[in-house]
């Protein structure tokens, strides 16, 4: 009957994710808060529709497991050696500051140092799944506080294997000597090394044979049997049940087949891990935050004030602009997914008074209830916050080149396109100013003697500095949306004058740019289509001409016909008249054809394909309408007039190279 219970609670927890997960994506807020919305009312402290909270908890558990073992395989060691560094000087610092102060006030309060070490460990951490899904809604995955956002949780996540290998060791008796706490943590990372190593050598080849299997449903039994028994063998040396979930993540995206496990594995993560957050707020006890509701609003601002001060501190600290530093800071403010699986390993050691178990779950709901509300508006509440530590080098660079930029071009980004823009204007001898968010990417240029400064293009005060009122163009090549949406209003006030060009990776961003000010604005998943179109029509003999002519017209309507916005014939009625009349195109004459010599009459173009020779180019003169004893050539340039298949034959022979 128990089972039966299970299962009755299994299809209420899945058929009630299914209207939440629609609700919640129609109103551009993550699943992950609706779940845990319905946990609170399915829950035991709500309708008390689910029961058997056991079997629920122990299916999450599973969802944690595969969750951590996804991160793992996106983590990977060849791309996390790649951006060690930039992340662990945010992500480090931030982890290991927060568990300073969080440890320091937990103490404070009374708590033991083992009670007060876990509580640092669960503020340290941020939720993956909240960032990662505001970010990709907003389009901000790329830029400047997306990636040091995602930097950061990357480093959270990472440090959730050595907290897991922690928690029983502070839960030890009081009493244990130091020295056995030392050999239990070096015993315990001895068996993940063990583990990680057997693995490593030995679940390539099993992959290796599965694939060569070519049954997807083998394939896909087979990781899962890999992950959970890679994690049933760490829990089985006492450690949790998620770190060799992890392991067997990172092992397998080192091997050829990570992105067609990623993809097979995804949709169970998904299921498990929206029964993680459910469950997890099954554990909110209502009645607790009804009868101390002071209790859990304090905790909740105090972890929100906490986590975001931290943040800012360490990234103005590094010479970002305040601004940049509050939308990060308060957007990982929130309490992550991992910080409830340690609360609980936590609680299973006796670490967390039920007091402050109930109201640290409080607490957290509410700031992951927040997260999104606080995501949205902090970018424009900053937006006119001034810089508490001034970059000196900026002002004194950008005083020296304002007298000397005028009808200069204004680069904002340094990245790939903003350093191509640069190179070509340093070469055509144009007058530019780049500048650039990352003070990284701007004491590298300036080794170079490039012209750059560093700076927000958001502030007025920079702009102006940077001679705006005087220059010709600014180009925005940043993939930050907010920014760019609020540096065009900027400039537009600023100098009326000015020519704006936008770089956007996304459509829907056009036309709200084209309101505010932008001149042009130029979408790469459009360009990209122009660019496959224009090598389509070339193959169909669409003379160059033409096909400037029509990209042109799509460009100068902002993308509209594109976009099914403002549709026309208009672009591509010449196309249709030149694909129902015939079009013409030229081949030139290499020294290596087998025609050089042979008259037209010879070749008997006309007969064999039904085009025709309509002009030919010698020497820079032009003859029209040769004659049948017209005498082929090397370098002749041949004008040809046709139908597209009578074209494509007539290159067939006329660029033959080989002996007929």
């Amino acid at each position: 009957m128990v089972e039966f219970t299970l299962l009755r609670d299994l299809l209420i927890v899945l058929a009630v994710s299914i209207p939440v997960i629609f609700i919640f994506n129609k109103i551009n807020l993550p699943s992950i808060v609706g779940f845990i919305i319905t946990g609170i009312l399915i829950g035991p402290f709500g309708l008390s529709f689910v029961s058997q909270i056991d079997g629920i908890n122990r299916l999450a558990e599973i969802g944690v497991a595969l969750l951590l073992f996804t991160i793992g395989i996106e983590i990977s060691f060849s791309r996390f050696k790649k951006i060690f560094k930039e992340i662990l000087l945010t992500g480090g610092s931030q982890v290991l500051l927060t568990i300073l102060i969080g440890t320091g006030v937990s103490f404070l309060f009374g708590l033991s140092v083992q009670q007060s070490l876990l509580i640092g460990f669960l503020l340290s951490h941020s939720s993956s799944a909240v960032i990662l899904k505001l970010l990709q809604q907003r389009n901000e995955t790329d830029s400047p506080h997306g990636k040091l956002s995602i930097g950061i949780i990357v480093f959270q996540d990472l440090m959730v294997v050595p907290m897991m290998v922690l928690i029983p060791i502070l839960g030890l008796s009081e009493s244990i000597s130091i020295s056995d706490a030392l050999m239990r943590l070096i015993s315990a990372f001895g068996f993940i090394l063990l583990i990680f190593f057997f693995a490593r050598f030995l679940m390539p080849y099993i992959l290796y044979n599965l694939v060569n299997l070519r049954m997807r449903d083998v394939l896909i039994i087979g990781v899962i049997v890999l992950s959970l028994g890679t994690a049933w063998l760490t829990h089985l040396v006492g450690l949790s049940f998620a770190i060799g979930a992890f392991i067997a993540g990172l092992i397998i995206s080192e091997t050829d087949y990570t992105h067609q496990i990623v993809s097979d594995v995804i949709p169970f993560k998904d299921i498990f891990a929206s029964l993680f957050f459910i469950s997890f707020g099954m554990l909110l006890d209502i009645n607790f935050f009804l009868t101390n509701p002071g209790i859990v609003l304090s905790y909740t601002v105090l972890i929100i004030i906490l986590k975001a001060s931290v943040l800012i501190l360490i990234i103005h600290g590094l010479k970002y602009p305040m601004r940049l530093a509050m939308i990060v800071g308060f957007g990982l403010a929130q309490i992550g997914e991992f910080s409830f699986v340690l609360a609980m390993v936590g609680v299973d050691y006796n670490l967390l008074p039920t007091e402050i178990y109930k109201g640290f779950i409080a607490a957290s709901v509410i700031t992951l209830l927040v997260s999104p509300i606080l995501f949205h508006f902090t970018p424009h509440i900053t937006k006119k916050v001034p810089d508490l530590i001034p970059s000196r080098e900026t002002v004194d660079s950008l005083e020296k080149m304002k007298e000397k930029l005028r009808d200069h071009v204004i680069i904002v980004g340094y990245g790939l396109n903003g350093r191509n823009l640069a190179r070509v204007l340093k070469e055509t001898g144009i007058k530019y100013v780049v500048v650039e968010l990352n003070p990284k990417a701007v004491k590298e240029a300036k080794s170079s003697e490039e012209k750059i400064i560093f700076g927000d293009a958001t502030k007025k005060d920079l702009l102006e500095k940077a001679n705006i009122n005087d220059a010709k163009i600014i180009v925005f090549a940043i993939s930050d949306p907010v920014s760019v949406r609020l540096a065009v209003r900027n400039v537009r006030d600023l100098n009326p004058k000015i020519h704006i060009i936008v770089r956007t990776r996304y459509v829907s961003e056009i036309d709200e740019l084209i309101k505010l000010g932008a001149d042009e604005v130029i979408p790469e998943e459009y360009e990209t289509s122009i660019q496959i179109f224009s090598r389509v029509l070339k193959k169909f003999h669409i003379p160059n001409s033409v096909i400037l002519a029509q990209t042109n017209i799509i460009r100068n309507q902002s993308y509209g016909i594109l976009r099914d916005v403002r549709f026309t014939d208009l672009a591509f009625e010449h196309i249709n008249q030149i694909l129902a009349q015939g079009t013409i195109d030229t081949i030139i004459i290499s020294n290596k054809n087998v025609n050089i010599g042979k008259s037209l009459k010879e070749i008997n173009l006309k007969a064999l394909t039904g085009a025709t020779v309509i002009s030919a180019i010698r020497k820079e003169e032009t003859i029209h309408n040769p004659h049948g004893d017209f005498m082929i050539e090397e370098n002749d340039q041949l004008i040809i007039f046709g139908t597209h298949n009578a074209i494509d034959k007539a290159f067939e022979i006329l660029s033959n190279t080989e002996a007929i």
